[in-house]
């Protein structure tokens, strides 16, 4: 069974920046499909950043991208999701997630079939 513990979560102001972790065990962590999603009051859950079995290759959403940085240490069994810049439209529930489904297509939310119990990040001033 795989099991996700996301930490990181948190307050910040806008501007600033926040790290989430998140530790998988339960299954062979390079062949899996890793990625960060987040759902806002009143919003569909979506996909933020994913990162592919071999670490080589991540897609991003396009409100993210060059603010937010996925990464995985495949060692610690852990995946990152480093913030920065953060907006007030960033606030939102953190979900980290797993997929034993599929090793090449990682950006299909349907696929991940593991979910951590997600961590709130809000940004105010």
């Amino acid at each position: 069974q795989v099991q996700l513990v996301e930490s990181g979560g948190g307050s910040v102001q806008p501007g600033e920046s926040m790290r989430l972790s998140c530790v998988v065990s339960g299954y062979t962590f390079n062949e899996m499909c890793l990625g960060w999603f987040r759902q806002a009051p009143g919003k569909k859950r979506e996909m933020v950043a994913v990162i592919y079995p071999s670490g080589d290759y991540s897609n991003y959403a396009e409100t993210v991208k060059r603010r937010f940085t996925i990464s995985k240490d495949d060692a610690k069994r852990q995946v990152d999701l480093q913030m920065t810049s953060l907006r007030p439209d960033d606030t939102a529930v953190y979900y980290c997630a797993a997929s034993t489904r599929t090793k090449t297509v990682c950006s299909q939310e349907l696929l991940y079939n593991n979910w951590g119990l997600g961590t709130q990040v809000t940004v105010s001033s």
